[in-house]
């Protein structure tokens, strides 16, 4: 439908007092500029008339004409708005009669009822888009949102773009639907999967493999497509394994959308960017270079759970909460008119967590469901989370009675925001006064966690609401500088929180490597530790592990510190959760797809889910391609 068409079916709908003077494509959605923005606010239905009647998610903007200049309104918010809101950044894009107001408190901004928020729109014309601010200073969130500013022009191309392809007309009458297993088959890494049917191709998940066990990219090659091709890129969470492809997918050439929550859209770029830095840093090429993270973040469309979104002819999607770390999806995926249902899990949680209510279960309707199979295993039962935590500060305090150091190698996205809720919370109970180290980005990926409450359980969204951040406790310290690890060598008894979880490098490696040979330490492993790395073999119990020291040369480190694993924490399902999943589901699939785990797990998960609730069931190999209908 043309602009011009758009725009006379606005006006048949909510009549010449609404000052509607122009309506332009913005990707899945539409924008509908207007002389006339209040009448917008005092009138909602009028926007949900307009959404039903174009079957569109729509956007209000300010007509240019009304827009008074940026210093002017600038001092109006600031007037308007109470000091306490505590803004931190105010942004103006004149090209979507928008202005970004970043508070600490965006309540306040927007008033009763939107009261404040009707005021600045009157003054001003502007018509304002609040952000929350994060508690702590976050560069990440801050460079992501210069940069969709600064590039605002070629958004609106983008969007236009995208608009035409998800509204071009059908080029054929058949229905099937496939799906080609590119990654993440019977094994963990490099997850990638392609949803095909006559009309779309569909990618979920464009990973990277940080193992060092295998080829670090999908086999997207096979596929033997062009890029532009792909209708769309869904991204279930930040997690490399996840997303780490995706900017390579951009530097190749894709100039489609990625679909993504907001916090994945900004814990992908802090995750890209670091793995560009330690690639750098270990002397070896990386894929990408920066230039493509904040591509990939410029052709990001974000979408909130719940929210149903068509991304291409015959194909929507919504996200549902996952449970596995701050803004991780589930992807329900609708096909055709009714055609087949899709689910995919990603890594979920189907249990407790202190930072994020359970997976969710609650799909219209659902015919293929692919799980992941992480801890599939017959014997994979976590122990509870009570006791993990009971185990947890059992061997904190003999750690710290001895004069030692616990390490806690932890993933710098999820496992480490949920350790420092259990360390904080312990320490409020007892009154512990060791102090809690936190190094590398988990600072930078917590205060993330803090701009996106409502992602979180709703205690941790109240204290964060309530400026009591948990991440800001007083027992922790935040590492910034190598010379704070020495200093934290040489002190007394303390807790180090580092990444990475599986210590395949990262600060947890140089501390590991500091403290393995001192009986009076001790390890924690608290994530998934995969295959070949040096966690996994600490698991298996091997105690001498070469490293490199002065001059390149290898020697054998004896490890002397306690080494425990605490399953419990992990942010994926085990086996009675990956089972509860599925029993949860409003109807009994007619396929499940076991994926994301180990060769084993993936296929004794397959039998006895499919034994059990009496439907087909398989674990796709690398390269399988199978129809769902």
């Amino acid at each position: 439908m043309a602009d011009k068409e758009l725009l006379k079916r606005v006006v048949e709908i909510v009549g010449e007092e609404a000052g509607v003077t122009k309506v332009e494509p913005e990707g899945p959605e539409i924008g509908i500029y207007t002389r006339n923005p209040v009448y917008f606010l005092d009138h909602e239905d009028a926007v949900a008339s307009i959404a039903a009647n174009l079957k569109k998610r729509v956007n209000i903007r300010s007509d240019p004409s009304i827009l008074t200049p940026p210093e002017h309104a600038k001092e109006v918010i600031l007037a308007t708005v109470p000091e306490e809101a505590g803004i931190t950044d105010i942004q103006f894009v004149p090209e979507m009669g928008t202005v970004y107001i970043e508070a600490k408190k965006p309540g306040l901004v927007i008033g009763k009822n939107g009261e404040t928020l009707r005021r600045i729109v009157e003054q001003i014309g502007w018509l304002p888009n609040v952000y929350r601010a994060p508690a702590m200073d976050s560069n990440i969130l801050k460079g992501v949102r210069k940069v969709l500013v600064k590039h605002v022009k070629d958004r609106k191309k983008f969007y236009k773009e995208v608009f035409a392809r998800i509204n071009r007309p059908k080029k054929s009458d058949k229905e099937w639907v496939r799906v080609h297993f590119l990654g993440s088959a019977r094994f963990v890494g490099r997850s990638a999967y392609l949803v095909e049917t006559p009309e779309s191709k569909i990618l979920v998940d464009a990973g990277v493999d940080i193992s060092g066990n295998g080829p670090v990219f999908p086999e997207l090659d096979v596929l033997r497509i062009p890029l532009d091709e792909i209708d769309a890129v869904v991204i279930t969470h930040a997690h490399l394994d996840h997303s780490g492809m995706v900017p390579y997918l951009v530097k190749l050439g894709y100039k489609g959308p990625i679909y993504a929550t907001p916090p994945t859209r900004d814990l992908s770029a802090l995750l890209q960017f670091d793995f560009v830095d330690v690639l750098v840093k270990d002397n070896i090429e990386p894929p990408y270079s920066e230039r493509w993270v904040k591509e990939a973040a410029l052709h990001t469309i974000t979408r909130n759970y719940g929210e149903v979104t068509d991304i291409a002819p015959d194909v929507r999607i919504t996200f549902h909460n996952a449970g596995h770390i701050l803004g991780s999806a589930t992807v329900h995926m609708h096909i055709g008119q009714g055609f087949h249902n899709i689910v995919f899990t990603g890594d979920m949680k189907f249990g407790f967590s202190r930072l994020h209510n359970p997976a969710d279960t609650k799909y219209p309707r659902v015919e293929t469901v692919i799980i992941e199979s992480t801890y599939g295993g017959r014997d994979d039962i976590h122990p509870s989370r009570r006791d993990t935590e009971a185990a947890l500060e059992r061997l904190l305090v003999s750690t710290m009675e001895k004069g030692g150091k616990l390490l806690i190698p932890a993933f710098a996205v999820g496992r480490a925001q949920e350790i420092m809720l259990t360390l904080e919370a312990m320490y409020r109970r007892n009154g512990y006064e060791w102090p809690i180290y936190v190094d590398g980005m988990i600072k930078e990926a917590s205060a993330i966690y803090t701009a996106y409450p409502e992602y979180l359980k709703r205690d941790v969204q109240r204290r964060i609401l309530s400026n009591d951040s948990p991440f800001e406790m007083e027992h922790f310290v935040y590492v910034d500088s190598y010379a704070k690890r020495d200093e934290i060598m040489e002190g007394g008894p303390a807790v180090i929180v580092a990444p990475s979880g599986a210590l395949t490098g990262g600060p947890a490696v140089d501390y590991f490597q500091r403290m393995a040979e001192d009986d009076r330490n001790a390890i924690a492993l608290v994530g998934y530790q995969f295959e070949g790395s040096l966690g996994r073999k600490l698991q298996k119990g091997i105690r001498e592990i070469p490293i490199k020291v002065n001059g390149g040369k290898m020697r054998a480190l004896h490890v002397a510190a306690r080494v425990e694993t605490l399953h419990g924490f992990s942010g994926h399902s085990d086996r009675r959760q990956l089972e509860a999943f599925v029993r949860h589901l409003p109807q009994k699939p007619s396929r499940i797809l076991t994926v994301h785990g180990e060769e084993e797990k993936c296929v004794v998960l397959a039998r006895d889910l499919g034994r059990s609730i009496r439907t087909e069931a398989y674990a796709p190999r690398l390269l399988d391609v199978l129809r769902l209908r």
